[in-house]
């Protein structure tokens, strides 16, 4: 495990940061044009990053990014 301090305006910075790449994997993940295989492997990633944002955001933020993993996402 690592451990890593941050202060207030770094918090912050981080935050905008995850919130974008998860924006942008979104986006990725719901074009039709990615083979699946690839879109696999952004879905993989996206749960690494939200873990990561799960830390530093609040819970009503974290509604808009969660993903639901019970039922499987379409297949284009």
């Amino acid at each position: 495990m690592l451990g890593m301090l941050f202060n207030e305006k770094e918090c912050k910075e981080l935050d905008y940061v995850l919130r974008r790449e998860l924006d942008e994997m979104l986006l990725d993940l719901g074009d039709k044009r990615l083979d699946q295989d690839i879109r696999q492997v952004i879905a993989k990633r996206y749960k690494t990053v939200f873990t990561m944002y799960a830390r530093v955001a609040p819970p009503k933020e974290l509604s808009k990014y969660a993903r639901n993993s019970k039922f499987p996402q379409l297949k284009y």
